[in-house]
């Protein structure tokens, strides 16, 4: 196999995510040979060894997490792993994680200490490594390289569209040890895991509201912000996640894709069709910690824990009692209007509650 040598040099520079941030940014980092173990080719640094140079390797490939670069598994082990290079080991003191390079462990603390040195000069969003920087600018050019042969969805990451060929596959290489739910994607296991052990480690510096994702906090932070940057282009709109957006067009097309198989009843929401089935099944999942009440929604858990709290964070404007639920003070407020709105078909007599 033959590699024109400056033609591997060009390629590197334009394909690399960011050839020069380990030794620009992350500090200085020595050049050594790398190896390939089925071809004898030699590559110069880690970050330099772009996808597929190496077309007689059989290893599999995934994205390196200090360069952003698909690296072949044991070239990556053998780089890395200071144990194999007997190399001097840097060790992290806050978490005890090993690395082969001081440069990569000064990287590494930025996850402690969440700094995030390098900031986006269109939308200032910060990241802790140039590279991720980098990544990031695609979302604003909204260049797409990767397409699905299959239904032909474009994506900006090569592994975002390895994640979404799962879908067509059903393939779900990621299983829960705990409860054997599978997933399509390693970063959905480890979400689903903060379920067991009810970790939410990120939370809001404005109600102290805990998440366990951040782009849930986020997503909440526009509830104190009202930001709502997404419109209809039907009815103008905004909403505060493309997700509710997508929903939220269902009305326009009356599109109800999700259909119980029990009672053939039609949904546009995959939620919406769960919390229905649990209509025939009397599935009540979820659980109230101080009386044991179960509840077939979160929703109606969350405003029955108003009960024990004793909160009243509705008050009628006319007289000023308080109320825990929404509702109570909207049937309240008929005492004041005489407002009689159900009847008895049978008598005619009107009643202010059904």
């Amino acid at each position: 196999m033959e590699i024109n040598e400056s033609r591997l040099v060009s390629d590197m520079s334009e394909n690399s995510v960011d050839t020069d941030a380990n030794v620009e940014s992350e500090a200085s980092v020595d050049m050594k040979l790398l190896t390939c173990d089925s071809c004898g080719l030699e590559f110069p640094e880690i970050c330099l060894l772009n996808r597929q140079f190496c077309s007689n390797s059989n290893e599999k490939s995934y994205l390196c997490n200090i360069c952003s670069n698909q690296l072949f598994d044991k070239i990556h082990e053998n780089q890395n792993n200071p144990t194999l290079r007997n190399e001097n080991v840097y060790s992290c003191d806050v978490c005890g994680k090993e690395f082969s390079q001081k440069s990569i462990l000064d990287v590494h603390y930025r996850i402690h200490t969440n700094k995030k040195p390098f900031s986006c000069d269109i939308c200032n969003k910060e990241f802790a490594r140039r590279a991720h920087l980098s990544l990031h600018y695609k979302i604003h050019t909204g260049e797409k390289c990767f397409s699905c042969d299959v239904c032909g969805k474009q994506f900006i990451y090569k592994t975002s569209l390895k994640g979404h060929y799962r879908t067509h596959s059903n393939e779900k290489p990621f299983s829960c040890d705990i409860c054997s739910k599978g997933f399509t994607h390693l970063s959905a296991l480890s979400f689903h895991y903060r379920s067991h052990t009810k970790e939410k480690p990120y939370s809001c510096d404005v109600c102290s509201k805990e998440f366990s994702r951040k782009s849930t906090l986020n997503y909440h932070y526009r509830n104190h912000t009202n930001e709502k940057p997404f419109s209809c282009h039907i009815c103008s709109k905004t909403f505060p996640q493309k997700s509710t957006l997508n929903r939220h067009y269902m009305i326009h097309t009356n599109e109800k894709p999700y259909s119980c198989d029990l009672c053939t009843k039609e949904f546009a929401e995959k939620s919406k069709l769960k919390m229905h089935i649990r209509t025939h099944t009397n599935d009540r999942p979820y659980l109230c910690d101080i009386c044991g009440k179960e509840f077939s929604q979160k929703g109606n858990l969350n405003v029955h824990y108003k009960i024990h709290s004793v909160e009243k964070s509705y008050s009628c404007d006319v007289c000023s009692k308080e109320f825990s639920h929404k509702t109570s003070l909207k049937r309240h407020y008929r005492m004041h209007t005489n407002e009689q709105p159900y009847s008895c078909d049978l008598s005619n007599k009107e009643s202010t509650e059904i």
